[in-house]
């Protein structure tokens, strides 16, 4: 891990704190709705970035959602997969499926 330093004033009035731009740029923290973690460390205040995720895709970082995503992975990797030419093709095994019920 790269340790970079950098000065960052602090506004004693209101307690504001102005980071670079170059780092906020980097790290994502000059994106709308951009926040930072402030964890203290010992003698050490670490700020850690964190970038705003719209309401309306909130659900895929939920830890179930990323447990299928990780096991979809999984599966692509191993090859259990099927791949169509057509939408016909797909929608057609859809149906096959469906036929036989759900996977017991």
């Amino acid at each position: 891990m790269e340790t970079r330093a950098a000065f960052a004033s602090v506004q004693p009035k209101n307690g504001t704190i102005t980071i670079p731009v170059a780092m906020r740029r980097e790290f994502g923290l000059d994106q709308p709705g951009a926040q930072v973690e402030i964890v203290v460390r010992g003698a050490e205040i670490v700020l850690i970035p964190h970038v705003a995720v719209p309401a309306d895709q909130r659900w895929f970082w939920t830890p179930e959602w990323q447990a299928m995503e990780r096991e979809a992975d999984q599966d692509l990797a191993a090859g259990r997969f099927t791949e169509f030419t057509t939408g016909e093709d797909f929608l057609a095994h859809l149906a096959e499926i469906g036929k036989r019920g759900p996977a017991a």
